[in-house]
């Protein structure tokens, strides 16, 4: 278990952090949207590499997200106004993850807060230095070589954006994730000795 969710973060270059979590849909309801509650998106929208406009699309989900303030005020949440990204700073996350009031009006205006653009993601993304790159490109390619061929392949800058989507379950793909682990260091766990 624990090796698959470092896996997963690391096959996403800490993306996850660096983004607010703020999904649409029922999904999604009670999560915090912020950058330190490590959710991700499906990031939907017109995807620039696809001959879209990243400006259009960063417009769009900022006015989205203003929306989506709006609604948290309307239903008692002292909600900040988003950054120039759509970002929402809300301060101390474990406070909010136990205040009814947010809970609640997070379900309600859930519908309200888009997933996070590609183009944003990109924005926000890690800068990796070209031994990061190059670690996230051995790693992808191993867990594809054993046993994970739907594991996704790093942009040129090393991160994924968008929604991560590989089937862990399977047994090839654990055995993949044990044999590629030490690429990402993550220590491949050992089983009980023997003695």
């Amino acid at each position: 278990m624990r090796t698959t969710r470092m896996l997963a973060v690391a096959a996403a270059s800490v993306v996850a952090l660096a983004l607010t979590g703020c999904g649409g849909g029922s999904d999604e309801a009670g999560k915090i949207p912020t950058a330190a509650d490590g959710t991700t998106s499906t990031g939907t929208g017109t995807d620039t590499a696809a001959g879209g406009s990243g400006k259009d699309e960063v417009a769009a989900y900022v006015e989205a997200r203003r929306a989506w303030v709006k609604c948290l005020r309307e239903n008692g949440v002292d909600a900040p106004d988003p950054d120039a990204n759509g970002q929402v700073d809300f301060g101390d996350n474990t406070a909010l993850k136990k205040n009814p009031a947010f809970l609640t009006a997070s379900e309600k205006c859930s519908p309200l807060s888009p997933p996070v653009p590609k183009e944003i993601e990109r924005r926000m993304a890690p800068k990796l230095t070209p031994e990061q790159i190059k670690t996230q490109f051995a790693f992808a390619e191993c867990m594809q070589k054993n046993g994970a061929p739907d594991f996704p392949d790093p942009e040129p800058d090393g991160n994924v954006y968008g929604d991560i989507q590989w089937d862990s379950t399977t047994a090839a793909a654990k055995q993949a994730s044990r044999t590629c682990a030490p690429i990402i260091g993550d220590p491949v766990e050992q089983g009980p000795g023997k003695g």
